[in-house]
């Protein structure tokens, strides 16, 4: 993977929907602006990598989205229903928060997850798969920055974990995704425009 390549992964990576536009049309400042979908359901088994938090007697929380580098860390994101830190090995405790970065295995309800397995410690986790080619300079889109950032400013605090504008494209990672929210906002925004990545994958 070449130096460009390697940056634009790790930014995409370390990454809910306000869309005011028509498809392939961006009109910022609409008067009624349209929310995402809320995120879809999935009974079967799938995976999340990121840190497990538990603050106090709280829900321990499954947080696939950024972390504030304080000590110990912030962050916010879904109940994990079932986790025992007894099976969690490499876990921190400080001024009673308890954390750990694990890919955890589980269901997802819309609001919930519900753990069906043991984690294993991320460091040691290697699922299989390729990066997005559209990472790659060679295949950028057509959109411009300013465009992009327009659209992600838009998009945040909609159901949306990151937004970033790179390689011609606008990155955003969500929960979950069935298809249903790409499609969605390909219909607002038009094909190639904005490409929604699941933190949420299917286990097998």
């Amino acid at each position: 993977m070449t130096p460009r390549r390697a940056l634009i992964a790790a930014l995409v990576t370390g990454a809910f929907l306000t869309l005011t536009a028509c498809a392939g049309t961006v009109v910022p400042g609409a008067e009624v602006p349209a929310a995402l979908p809320q995120p879809p359901t999935n009974t079967d088994e799938l995976v999340g990598q990121g840190t497990v938090l538990q603050k106090g007697e709280g829900d321990p929380q499954l947080c696939l989205g950024p972390i504030m580098e304080s000590y110990p860390p912030q962050c916010a994101g879904p109940t994990i229903h079932g986790w025992d830190w007894s099976l969690a090995e490499y876990s921190e405790t400080a001024s009673t928060v308890t954390w750990g970065t694990y890919a955890v295995f589980g269901t997802w309800d819309g609001t919930t997850f519900t753990q069906t397995q043991p984690p294993i410690l991320l460091s040691l986790y290697s699922p299989v798969g390729s990066p997005d080619p559209r990472q790659d300079a060679e295949n950028a889109g057509a959109s411009d920055d300013a465009t992009l950032q327009v659209i992600s400013d838009e998009l945040a605090g909609t159901h949306t974990l990151t937004s970033v504008p790179m390689n011609g494209y606008l990155w955003v990672s969500v929960l979950y995704d069935d298809g249903s929210i790409q499609r969605y906002v390909d219909e607002r925004y038009g094909p190639d425009v904005v490409i929604v990545q699941p933190a949420l994958l299917p286990a097998s």
